[in-house]
């Protein structure tokens, strides 16, 4: 069990307002601001270049705990500033080319899909989007049916930006592994709200932010490459850090996943990120899993009950998102009036998910993202805005 009162202790933000914004970023708890602050005030007093080094032990534990976190080895984690540019690092490294084809979902972020549609023209590989099954998520047996020899990569987001919605990332993975295919799965959503073990995944790259579920300061995320696949990938771009040179026209990576990372980074993020990890762990992932589906079950049945609202996520399961309409008032106007009565919430629109909003034929949902800080009080104060 959690120790709500305790955890709520530990985070300040509790006695101001009512944070269901978690999937945007999480309120962070006193021993990860204490590391991020402390580091700073070191790098002020000492310089930045020697606090690093008095801290080198700290920063280590960055990928022991990230190891630990996703089941996977130390020199398979790599530092990198935000999740798009990990998700960024480890797909610009693929060697796609003229006539591969791509695996992808309705439910991609934008960003992914973005990067998508740049290289499709610039390398001339082609996308695929599977169909959703009869849940909303993708469809795994489409997929396979879908898979041709000269198919490449099967590139999903786990949980997605606009729902609470949890893709099948393991039926994946193992559909993926039967194939050779390469599996890239961004798990920006799902990390430190579900347990992630990325050998049951069967994913060879996995990316995340250290600013949502994680509850780490913003500007920092991860990336994870397999051991299997990290000779096969070839950086979009390198400093002195990733890279030895070893000869006037010659270099060598360095070994692992470090080869993704940059020699300049926010260090006292990547502590305070470290932390957080920490902090998760000792509080244990799957009771976070546990509480956090709890509360936003519980959530979604007491917005069920409005005639206004109609909630909007898929999924044969779901997640501590969820995203609902109100008939009467739009998404940003819900969002200003609860935030001007302390209630965090975000919108998600159709610009940001156009291939799922198209499909659904939405245009803007309301976000609110519970975490397990948060209350059944806050739960029946948040349905009170609306029962009016």
């Amino acid at each position: 069990m959690i120790d709500i009162e305790a955890v709520r202790a530990d985070t300040p933000g509790c006695r101001h307002v009512i944070h269901f914004n978690n999937a945007g970023a999480s309120l962070m708890p006193d021993p990860v601001f204490a590391a991020v602050v402390e580091h700073l005030e070191l790098e002020r007093n000492i310089g930045g270049y020697e606090a690093a080094k008095q801290a080198s032990g700290e920063l280590e534990q960055f990928y022991t705990n990230f190891a630990r976190l996703l089941g996977a080895q130390p020199d398979e984690i790599a530092y990198v500033e935000n999740a798009t540019r990990a998700w960024d690092m480890a797909f610009y490294s693929l060697p796609l080319g003229k006539g591969d084809r791509v695996l992808t979902h309705d439910s991609e972020y934008v960003s992914n899909y973005l990067a998508l549609l740049q290289q499709a023209q610039r390398r001339g590989f082609e996308i695929d989007l599977v169909p959703s099954d009869a849940h909303g998520q993708v469809d795994v047996d489409a997929m396979a049916d879908m898979i041709r020899p000269a198919t490449k990569l099967i590139a999903l987001t786990h949980v997605p930006t606009q729902g609470g919605l949890v893709n099948p990332a393991a039926a994946v993975g193992r559909l993926a592994r039967e194939h050779g295919l390469f599996y890239l799965l961004d798990a920006c959503q799902s990390v430190g709200q579900l347990p992630l073990d990325v050998k049951e995944l069967g994913c060879h790259m996995l990316s995340g932010t250290g600013r949502k579920f994680l509850r780490g300061p913003r500007g920092t995320g991860f990336l994870y490459v397999s051991r299997e696949v990290t000779e096969q990938l070839d950086p979009p771009f390198i400093d002195l850090h990733s890279a030895l040179w070893t000869e006037e026209q010659s270099f060598e990576f360095l070994p692992g996943a470090k080869r993704f990372e940059n020699w300049e980074c926010y260090v006292a993020g990547r502590l305070g990120l470290a932390r957080a990890v920490r902090y998760a762990l000792d509080i244990g992932i799957e009771v976070i899993e546990q509480r956090v589906k709890a509360l936003a079950t519980r959530l979604r049945a007491r917005l069920g009950e409005l005639p206004d609202l109609t909630v909007h996520d898929l999924g044969e399961e779901t997640c501590g998102i969820v995203t609902f309409r109100c008939a009467s008032e739009p998404a940003g106007d819900v969002a200003a009036r609860l935030h001007a009565a302390g209630i965090n919430v975000s919108t998600t629109t159709r610009a940001a998910a156009r291939l799922d909003f198209g499909r659904r034929d939405l245009d803007q949902l309301v976000r609110a993202s519970v975490h397990y800080y948060n209350t059944e009080n806050e739960i029946d104060r948040f349905i009170e805005m609306f029962a009016g």
